[in-house]
């Protein structure tokens, strides 16, 4: 057995937010240049806008953008490791509370949703997924998630009956009410099947994959396809004042689910695709 000690989670999960919320993966910075590449008028200089903003973050170790997010975390715990430093959550929150402190962050987090909504002043706690994998390693993907696009998200609980007519209305739909909110070009992750909770977090774990990445199954592959075709159709544009292109990709991640459900989650993200990982 490997032991995980506190100050590996703390100090990875420190960095990795404060770097997550300067720079983009490479990956998105290159498709943003390929769409500046396509884009005409007005559209053009809004992306050309937010590729110089990409530079000067990078250059300058500040926010790309103002909301930095709730910190949210995939956490990959190998079988033969073992924690044995007191609360693991608590060894998170502690990397988060830092990150905030010495980064300059913006504390985005109310401890009550509904009543007092008082903020926490260092946005913990962190939300946190938990996946137990073979091995002894520990690795961490860690997305800031800001409200602009994260409000704009939705889940419905579909009829079987509905089928593949029913997603598609329904992704397009999301799409098209969140106009220009989410602060596009975005990147839409899908969730279809598990149940209501499931598919919430696949659509968020499909942000993750690499743009442009198709999924392993060849049909959705072609769902995600035909989808990326229609919402780019839809002239929402960069930051929804017009343009060719609206969303950088679209990721569908599903799972199996219940004979009576088909329970289906967009979770878009906006153009600033912030996440990063790292493993201990």
């Amino acid at each position: 057995m490997r032991k995980i000690k506190k100050e590996d989670i703390v100090n990875t999960v420190k960095k990795l937010y404060m770097d997550a919320v300067i720079s983009l993966p490479e990956d998105v910075s290159k498709c943003l240049l390929e769409t500046y590449k396509k884009e005409e008028g007005l559209a053009k200089e809004i992306l050309n806008q937010l590729i110089e903003n990409q530079k000067i973050a990078l250059q300058d170790r500040v926010p790309l953008c103002q909301d930095t997010g709730i910190a949210v975390l995939f956490v990959e715990w190998g079988f033969e490791a073992i924690y044995e430093d007191g609360d693991l959550m608590e060894a998170f929150n502690e990397g988060i509370r830092l990150a905030v402190k010495e980064g300059y962050l913006r504390a985005s987090v109310v401890d009550d949703p509904v009543f007092e909504r008082k903020n926490t002043k260092d946005n913990t706690p962190c939300i946190i997924h938990f996946e137990p994998v073979m091995g002894d390693r520990v690795k961490i993907t860690l997305a800031p998630k800001g409200a602009g696009s994260e409000n704009m998200s939705a889940l419905r609980m579909l009829k079987p009956a509905q089928g593949l007519k029913g997603v598609k209305d329904f992704v397009i739909e999301t799409v098209k009410n969140a106009g220009g909110n989410p602060c596009p070009p975005i990147i839409v992750g899908v969730g279809i099947g598990g149940n209501f909770e499931k598919c919430a977090i696949l659509a968020k774990k499909a942000l993750l994959r690499k743009v442009g990445e198709s999924n392993r199954n060849p049909a959705y592959a072609q769902l995600e396809k035909k989808l990326l075709e229609e919402i780019n159709s839809l002239n929402i544009g960069p930051m929804g004042i017009g343009g060719k292109i609206t969303a950088l990709a679209v990721h569908i991640e599903y799972a199996p689910c219940h004979i009576a459900s088909l329970p289906v989650a967009v979770n878009i993200q906006c153009h600033s695709a912030r996440h990063k990982e790292a493993e201990i």
